[in-house]
């Protein structure tokens, strides 16, 4: 999944570019959806069902490479093997395939599959597979890196998806998974009011219970116009919150907190 949580049964009316939309993700949207994944994959709310809004917020995200200067710092891939598991429409391929040897970006959903092979038709070192982060298509040990952007969460469910990215590595290489911090002002706390169930120490603690390092990062997301702001906050967050978080923006811009978890795995056997 490429989206902070899945949604059910909520109602949710969005406006984008300027057009009303209600959502019913229980219904008929939910029966189209189910068509086209594999039953163990959890939707994600917002890149399947607006997926050109979601490219302006990529664009928006982390404006100064915040996240990608502790990814590189922390693991870096120049010259490696690299696989971004939910890897949506491809955004981020293009960013590993400048340096690192290949790129392989792992997608669950049919649409999302398209356009990322879309975007890297041009690159060499880059192909793109369906399927979900529990059963990677991917042989063992084929990677150096393995990287999952705002896909795992909840923590405590996503121990499949851990150990087929551990089967995947190669002794020595690293599991990057970057979340949205919920403790960090302000998305944190729209996030938190919006899916009670997420608990941001919860999942902190599951990561380090697994060896996981922690890095805490803030980055800014900054928009050209207010009209791509409102939109991305729409198909983000339920009506309510949605407003909420666009009445306390001022302006273009706002800080995002994120999480940067990593884990090595070892090199030789473990006594």
């Amino acid at each position: 999944m490429r989206s902070r949580y899945a949604v059910a049964g909520r109602i949710r009316t969005v406006t984008v570019k300027s057009r009303p939309y209600s959502v019913f993700v229980r219904g008929f949207v939910r029966a189209a959806l189910n068509a086209v994944r594999p039953a163990d994959v959890v939707p994600s709310p917002n890149i399947w069902h607006w997926p050109d809004v979601y490219e302006v917020e990529n664009r928006a995200q982390d404006v100064h490479g915040a996240i990608w200067t502790a990814i590189s710092e922390e693991c870096p891939f120049d010259g490696l093997d690299v696989v971004d598991v939910g890897c949506g429409d491809g955004y981020h391929l293009p960013i590993f395939a400048s340096s690192a040897r290949s790129v392989v970006g792992v997608e669950p959903h049919p649409p999302l599959v398209v356009r990322a092979k879309n975007r890297v038709t041009s690159l060499p070192n880059v192909r793109v597979v369906s399927g979900p982060a529990q059963r990677l298509p991917l042989d063992d040990g084929s990677a150096d890196l393995v990287h999952a952007r705002t896909a795992y969460f909840f923590g405590p469910g996503c121990e499949p998806g851990l150990r087929e990215a551990d089967r995947v590595l190669r002794p020595g290489g690293a599991l990057a998974v970057v979340d949205l911090d919920g403790a960090a002002s302000p998305y944190g706390p729209w996030l938190c009011a919006d899916e009670p169930r997420y608990d941001p120490s919860a999942v902190e603690k599951f990561f380090a219970d697994n060896g996981f390092s922690l890095t805490r990062i803030t980055a800014e997301w900054r928009f050209e116009n207010r009209e791509d702001l409102e939109s991305v906050l729409r198909i983000e967050f339920s009506a309510k919150v949605a407003e909420r978080a666009i009445a306390s923006v001022g302006g273009l811009s706002f800080p995002v907190g994120y999480r940067l978890h990593v884990r090595r795995k070892p090199k030789g056997l473990i006594l």
